[in-house]
Parts: C-alpha cells; structure tokens; sequence
C-alpha cells in the first residue's frame, strides 16, 4: 500500500513537471509576422528605415530635379561615383545602407552611371588573375586600362543633435549631400534635409 502511494505522488509529479515544461514552451514560443517595408516606423526616436526612406527620396529627387543636372544630363549619362555617407551622429548607423540606397534609386532613374569604387580590389585582383597566370586565355582576358574613369563624385554626411530631459528626448538630425565636378573641382549640385523626432515619457493610466 506504501509502494502505491508513493508510485502515484511519482507519477503526479510528473505530470506536473511535464505540465510546466508545456506551459513554458508555449510561453516563449515567438510568433513571425511579415510587415509593412514602407510603413512609418515608431520604435524609438534613433535613425531608423521611416529615416533612410525619406532622406534616400528626398535626395534623390532634389538632384534629378535640379536645373544644371537636367542640363549636365541632357546629351548623356554622367559617371558619377558615391563616397560613403560619413556618420557625425552620436548613433552606430549603416551609411552603407543610405549610400546604396541612394546611388540604387538614381540609377534606376537613367540619367546616371555609376563607377563602384569599394570593388576596385575584387577588380584588380580578378585583372591580375586574368593576365598574369596561364588559366585564362588571352584572346578572352579582360585587358588592364579600358575602365571608364567618373566624372563626378557624390558626397554627403549625417549629423544630429541629440536633447534629453526628465521628460522627453528629442533628437534632430540633418543630412547634406553634394556632387562635385572631379575635372574642376566645383560642386555643381548640393540640398540637404532635416528630420525631428520626439518622444515623451507618459504617466501610468494616463
């Protein structure tokens, strides 16, 4: 009689324990959604994708706009290249992101072709790998001087200003871009755009 009560408060706990370990998989088991790419983005008030949308648009379209841009490009496409983004802000942000995103939008624009220049080491090495070994025949290697060379340069940075009370924080960034005529030295196109964002700590039950 003593075996079988303490084979049931066994078989109890058991069941108990395997109960929890139930209850606590489906406690932490995460649900996947997909979501809106395009909508706004409310997280918190650091650089976020809603940010690199509107900057990349702006950007983009106050430069296809631009008088002498209409005029530069009027009889040809222009060889631009685009330097990284330089980040001044106090954030961790991926100005490679920004920076493609904005040279991606242009080119699909047409007016525009684009030199890569964070490739240039994949492209000497493939070069080297064409013309000095005996793997690749001659009459098919790409030859070493025939790269088209830009003719412009596209630059720009991203600072902020950062204000955090009590109360609130509040956080303004601006973003200046400019294209420079590499031949003279001129910049011929520059905009710059500014973002606010603000967020306010509320009262419990309110």
């Amino acid at each position: 009689e003593y075996k079988d009560e303490l084979m049931k408060k066994l078989i109890l706990v058991s069941v108990i324990g395997l109960s929890i370990s139930l209850l606590a998989g489906c406690a932490n088991k995460s649900l996947v959604s997909y979501g809106d790419a395009n909508a706004i983005e409310t997280t918190n008030i650091n650089f976020g994708s809603t940010d690199l949308q509107k900057i990349t648009d702006q950007m983009t379209e106050s430069l296809i706009r631009s008088p002498v841009i209409g005029t530069m490009t009027a009889n040809k496409r222009p060889i631009v290249f685009v330097d990284t983004i330089k980040n001044k802000t106090s954030e961790h942000i991926d100005t490679e992101s920004l920076t493609d995103s904005i040279s991606t939008q242009l080119l699909r624009s047409g007016k525009f072709r684009f030199v890569d220049m964070t490739k240039v080491n994949s492209v000497r090495e493939q070069l080297n790998y064409q013309n000095e070994g005996d793997l690749v025949n001659p009459n098919e290697a790409v030859q070493f001087g025939k790269q088209v060379g830009a003719e412009y340069m596209l630059y720009g940075n991203l600072a902020s200003i950062v204000k955090t009370n009590a109360d609130q924080s509040d956080v303004y960034y601006k973003f200046t871009m400019r294209l420079m005529d590499l031949e003279s030295g001129l910049v011929e196109w520059a905009d710059e755009t500014e973002i606010r964002k603000t967020s306010s700590k509320k009262l419990l039950g309110w």
